[in-house]
């Protein structure tokens, strides 16, 4: 068998990224909008979301604040605690992770709207959440290669981070405000 090249591997995540993307746009858009609705809504979004999936939603985060959302990273030792009027943005592939789970609930509980993503709608999560997006990938523990050929839910948290720069631009287009409106919100102690 020849030795798989980068070159390969980058094929591979290429294919799977594009038909990941190519179901998304042909979804139904429903939840999507009413995702936009619940973060431009928001008085704060927290984001949260365990291992490489938390690591995606960070980076919705940053996006988010410099479109001037306030936004807080659920763990940080800043967050405050979320109330009613205050959206909780998750994501967990399988929509069963125990800490999302539970942070929803609680969330849920005080007022607060969960937005979820996840590869199901048939979840504990899902349940919890007024509006879930789905991705068609593979959770981290799907390892037969049928959803995805990369390793655990490598997909699904790719998926997570375009979501989220895809959410991030459709409300930043829709906003009017050019690239320099946004841009003194960028950090500058880097």
């Amino acid at each position: 068998m020849a030795s798989l090249t980068v070159a390969d591997a980058l094929g591979t995540i290429d294919r799977e990224l594009r038909d990941v993307t190519a179901a998304l746009r042909q979804a139904d858009p429903q939840p999507f909008e009413s995702a936009l609705r619940l973060l431009s809504d928001a008085e704060r979004v927290f984001v949260h979301g365990a291992g490489r999936s938390g690591l995606a939603l960070r980076s919705t985060a940053m996006r988010l604040m410099h479109l001037g959302l306030r936004v807080h990273v659920v763990g940080e030792v800043t967050t405050p605690a979320i109330r009613r009027g205050d959206v909780l943005l998750v994501a967990s592939g399988s929509g069963t992770t125990g800490g999302i789970v539970q942070a929803a609930r609680t969330a849920a509980d005080v007022g607060a709207r969960v937005l979820a993503i996840s590869t199901t709608a048939e979840a504990p999560l899902s349940d919890i959440a007024e509006t879930t997006l789905v991705i068609p990938a593979a959770t981290k523990t799907d390892r037969s290669g049928t959803a995805s050929a990369q390793y655990a839910g490598s997909l699904f948290e790719q998926a997570v981070a375009i979501l989220g720069d895809a959410l991030f631009h459709t409300l930043w287009q829709r906003s009017g405000r050019s690239a320099d409106d946004l841009w003194p919100r960028h950090a500058n102690l880097e």
